[in-house]
């Protein structure tokens, strides 16, 4: 019998991380092997099943070192300062790592690339199978409306979430961007007010609510004369995203076989086998 994959969560009690804890709890394939939060958590020392009324015997700790030693897979939504501690510890155990964190910087998403060299990382903006599909409806769209159709993406978050737009927009805006040859930090457009004057057809165009409770709203708006087409994805629940990370962390547990992985940049298109 194949031994269950040990997973960290980090970030245990935040929202995220109670759906991943309950999602980890709920797959016979998975162990819980250590629950990490911030210093100054009121749920340090107890149980990491408490909050879900399970008996994990894993203590919520904030010592990175005790709950990677002997772990497979690390899965962070967290923060990017705590990513980046996160990232250097798990080179120092040799234990991978999901990252689905937005609001990275560009010099710490080339930390994760180095990074990569010496462990194996799924970092994506967005862990739902459906926005990976999404990712690809709009690669494909924007090769065949590539003339005469503007691009406008929009995204609506709860009040809590801290970065705009949306890691996810960002990556729709990228997807879109690279099938029509353009560079999305040449061509995005991230505010209008005032007099703003025509639009200029080149650019992709991005617009952000925050409000609520709302999960996740996507939608990629390709406006032509005469006609619209929008792509859109709506999540209902975080435990899409969830259930994404663990697919993602089975995708690189060398418990597989076939697809285990010990180095390597991977995104979700690659745990879906889209490319």
């Amino acid at each position: 019998m194949v031994n269950p994959l040990k997973v960290v969560i980090a970030g245990c009690s935040g929202r995220m991380g109670h759906v991943l804890l309950e999602s980890v709890f709920a797959d016979k394939d998975l162990q819980l092997h250590g629950a990490l939060d911030r210093v100054s958590n009121p749920q340090l020392g107890r149980d990491a099943g408490e909050q879900l009324g399970v008996v994990s015997t894993i203590k919520v700790t904030d010592s990175i070192d005790d709950a990677l030693k002997n772990a497979d897979v690390l899965v962070d939504f967290t923060r990017p300062e705590a990513t980046m501690a996160y990232l250097e510890a798990c080179q120092k155990y040799d234990v991978k790592m999901i990252i689905g964190t937005t609001g990275l910087s560009a010099e710490q998403k080339l930390a994760i690339e180095a990074a990569s060299k010496n462990i194996a990382i799924v970092f994506a903006p967005n862990m739902s199978v459906g926005v990976t599909l999404l990712i690809n409806l709009v690669q494909s769209a924007a090769k065949v409306l590539n003339e005469g159709y503007d691009i406008e993406i929009l995204e609506a978050h709860h009040r809590h979430k801290v970065d705009a737009p949306s890691g996810t927009a960002l990556r729709l805006g990228e997807a879109a961007a690279s099938a029509l040859g353009r560079n999305l930090a040449e061509c995005a457009v991230y505010g209008r007010e005032g007099v703003t004057g025509e639009r200029d057809p080149s650019t992709i165009g991005f617009a952000t609510v925050r409000g609520g409770d709302v999960v996740g709203d996507h939608t990629v708006l390709f406006a032509g004369t005469g006609e619209r087409v929008e792509l859109t994805h709506k999540a209902s629940s975080r435990a899409t995203f969830a259930l994404g990370a663990l697919r993602a962390a089975k995708f690189l547990g060398e418990k597989n076989a076939v697809t285990g992985k010990k180095s390597g940049l991977f995104d979700m298109q690659d745990v879906l086998g889209l490319r």
